[in-house]
């Protein structure tokens, strides 16, 4: 039989926002940031766990395998086997859903999972004619040869590409993730004032929770080698409002277009972690459970309308467990965009869409907002993308505990048409 698995604790860094250049720390020193004050208050030690498992989409050259790196440098042993996975978006929630189906199954009792992202460092490529120019001349005979291949230069073999844009773009459909947004929102009537106003509420929620010290327990001061430390996450802007956020112009669909930078998720850096634990290794180590992970799902659709991967993947959750909406009393919806947040609403909410899609009898209803991101979102705090998954199941757990709600949801969209949710239980 399946074994439960529990969440026992966990820690993030605050999310850096990117700004002129690379940021303070790389993948693998974000997650050493939040993962050595997070083992260190543990009763076991170290290298008592069976396996690390980390998300990161951007791996940067000097961290190959970041999983393996951040294990040996957070004294894990150099036995310890840590691997690393990525899934886009929702890489940070796969290291949960892979250590989860480990310790259901049986093979491991103890897994730590994380998600790590510094989208500050994604590098600069260069074009694919300059790549061939460097060949043809490093592969030249002679000085005659030589000469002839330098010659075929031109200045735009020289102007790189900007990864992270590149990353961003969908290659089937050529789309990058800011026009799948405005799709979603063209097909539901999401309007730009809805947008705003949602990104402003996601500014207010994420200030509030830092004023009243809600994010203490979940979030470890970062400390760079200069000696500034980093103690919350610096992307939140308190002063906005749709007023104020209805004056920026679109960004991907000019003139007309829904999204803008003030109502989309913020390019940022930042690493998660979560202790999974079975049974046997609560009772061992006499560790208190917050929550028990139920179920997990996974599902796919068109990369045009990669925004609705929630409902999919969170409809099915709720049919297999025999739930309704209304019975999550905790939602954390990855905020993308919020465009895009507003239009999985509006889809839960349409009674064709859920008949024809969902395989629903009808409208599965109206999600109650005041349960979804009650303390902001990516909008506020940004999105590193192999970590967020991870963030949200952590935030989830301790919103929970905290509102003494039983049963919540974390769930996200995923860059290429896909869709992962989580369904969680307080203990």
């Amino acid at each position: 039989m399946a074994r439960p698995v529990f969440i026992v604790d966990g820690s993030r860094t605050p999310f850096l926002k990117a700004r002129s250049g690379p940021g303070p720390f790389t993948p693998v020193d974000l997650a050493a940031q939040c993962g050595r004050p997070l083992l260190a208050r543990q009763p076991f030690a170290p290298t008592a766990f069976d396996q690390v498992i980390l998300g990161c989409v951007n791996v940067i050259a000097d961290e190959m395998n970041p999983a393996r790196v951040a294990a040996l440098r957070l004294g894990m042993g150099e036995k310890m086997v840590a691997f690393t996975v990525q899934i886009n978006c929702g890489s940070g929630m796969q290291s949960i859903d892979t250590g989860y189906r480990y310790i259901r199954e049986g093979v491991s009792d103890l897994i730590l999972a994380g998600g790590a992202e510094a989208l500050s460092h994604a590098p600069l490529v260069w074009p694919q004619q300059g790549v061939r120019w460097f060949a043809g001349l490093a592969g030249a005979k002679g000085i005659g040869a030589r000469i002839m291949a330098a010659l075929k230069v031109k200045p735009g073999y020289f102007k790189p590409i900007i990864g992270l844009e590149r990353g961003l773009t969908d290659p089937i459909t050529e789309l990058n993730m800011g026009q799948t947004a405005e799709v979603v929102g063209h097909l539901f009537g999401i309007t730009r004032e809805q947008s705003d106003a949602y990104a402003a509420e996601s500014h207010k929620r994420l200030a509030k929770a830092q004023s009243q010290g809600w994010l203490k327990d979940e979030v470890e001061t970062a400390f760079a080698r200069d000696g500034k430390f980093y103690d919350r996450d610096d992307g939140v802007r308190p002063d906005s409002t749709p007023e104020s956020l209805a004056k920026l112009k679109p960004v991907f669909e000019r003139p007309w277009g829904k999204v803008t930078a003030g109502n989309s998720s913020q390019i940022t850096d930042g690493a998660s972690w979560v202790i999974l634990a079975s049974e046997e290794a609560v009772a061992r180590h006499g560790l208190t459970p917050k929550a028990v992970i139920l179920d997990s799902q996974w599902s796919a659709l068109d990369p045009g309308i990669m925004g609705l991967g929630p409902v999919l993947s969170a409809t099915e959750l709720l049919k297999r467990n025999e739930l309704t909406l209304s019975d999550i009393e905790t939602w954390e919806l990855n905020e993308a965009f919020a465009t895009q947040v507003l239009g999985c609403l509006a889809a839960w909410n349409d009674e064709k869409f859920c008949k024809e899609i969902l395989g629903l009898d009808g409208a599965a209803g109206e999600l109650d907002q005041a349960k979804l991101n009650v303390d902001g979102g990516a909008i506020s705090l940004g999105h590193p993308v192999g970590c967020s998954g991870n963030r949200i199941v952590l935030h989830l757990v301790n919103a929970m505990k905290r509102l003494g709600t039983r049963r919540g949801i974390a769930t996200e969209c995923i860059g290429g048409g896909q869709g992962g949710a989580m369904l969680i239980e307080t203990v």
